[in-house]
């Protein structure tokens, strides 16, 4: 059984998706209009901003139809027409976001990917954008039977599995486990010293526990290396160097490519399987995983705020700026109440 967003929010999330070209492989809203957060008042969340991403196949055709429909949403970069909108998505995460776009009575944000850059990100975590985002409760709007894409969607989930439990000790709680994955994307995200609620990751996990456990109640109790104790909401992994070097083979492509850079002095130039296994006897080869998933997450986040001046326009820049700050600041205060 589906376990509920916020209210009524199924109805609204169809009526908005209708104003939208409908050739998406994948459609999913997120965020804290449509799962409720810790610090916030129910009736907070119908004044939230509503954020979505649409995966298309071919992105030049998705935005010259929606340029039909929806020309205002794009900035001035919409003079320059479909296929320069697609090159500059192309940058960074391979997303290119409209935002503070009014539709339908709610103001939402929406980012298109192209269905393949999605697959490469959940897959190996070429930038770990938009594959950070879906380890964490999304809400599915609409998907096609892409095999590939379904297959890339659990792997996504596994991955995050697999690195959680090499930064986390022995024996933990269910809690622990979800507020490391939910963390993963935010590690080395300048954004959270500057723009984000430090306490964003535990306002995501604590209300939202149910949700995280119907995405990965399933990997664990599959996973060989875990006791995974659910009446107790306790967990149990291998730690021993054999036990983490497996996880470590298990990580995707390019965070084994982060790690191994971080590892391997300049000049020995070693296979990947040599290095991990250095770290997998390392004592410290839960902050060595740490490290490389930062150096991910830091300079796809970076490039991807970079280029918010080009498709928000100035003036939408600086006003979601401001939202952003003004929301972490609520949060400070929030902490020192």
């Amino acid at each position: 059984m589906a376990l509920p967003a916020l209210p009524g929010s199924g109805v609204q999330f169809r009526r908005i998706l209708a104003h939208f070209p409908q050739e998406l492989s994948l459609a999913f809203a997120y965020g804290s209009g449509v799962f409720r957060q810790a610090g916030a008042a129910p009736s907070q969340s119908v004044h939230n901003m509503l954020d979505f991403v649409f995966a298309v196949d071919d992105s030049v055709t998705w935005h010259m139809m929606n340029l039909l429909k929806n020309r205002s949403h794009y900035s001035f970069l919409k003079l320059f027409g479909p296929k320069q909108i697609s090159n500059i998505q192309s940058c960074g995460a391979g997303i290119y976001y409209n935002t503070l776009v009014q539709c339908n009575g709610r103001m939402i944000k929406y980012g298109i990917i192209g269905t393949d850059a999605l697959i490469e990100d959940l897959f190996h975590w070429k930038t770990l954008y938009v594959a950070g985002r879906l380890q964490k409760p999304v809400k599915i709007l609409t998907q096609n039977e892409n095999g590939k894409l379904q297959a890339a969607l659990l792997s996504n989930l596994k991955s995050a599995v697999t690195a959680a439990f090499l930064m986390l000790p022995e024996s933990f709680s269910e809690e622990d486990l979800y507020m490391q994955i939910a963390g993963l994307s935010y590690c080395g995200d300048f954004r959270m010293i500057i723009g984000e609620d430090r306490s964003k990751v535990l306002n995501i996990v604590k209300p939202n526990v149910p949700h995280f456990q119907k995405l990965y109640s399933n990997i664990l109790q599959e996973c060989p290396q875990v006791v995974y104790k659910h009446q107790l909401g306790r967990l149990e992994i291998d730690k021993s160097p054999e036990g983490q070097f497996m996880q470590l083979m298990a990580l995707p492509r390019t965070l084994q490519q982060k790690i191994t850079s971080f590892v391997d002095p300049p000049g020995k130039n070693r296979d990947v399987e040599e290095v991990l296994l250095k770290v997998a006897h390392d004592p410290d080869c839960g902050l060595v995983v740490h490290q490389g998933i930062s150096g991910i997450v830091r300079s796809s986040s970076l490039i991807q705020s970079s280029k918010t001046i080009l498709t928000a326009g100035f003036k939408k820049s600086v006003t979601y700026s401001m939202k952003k700050m003004y929301k972490m600041t609520k949060g400070w205060l929030r902490k020192t109440s």
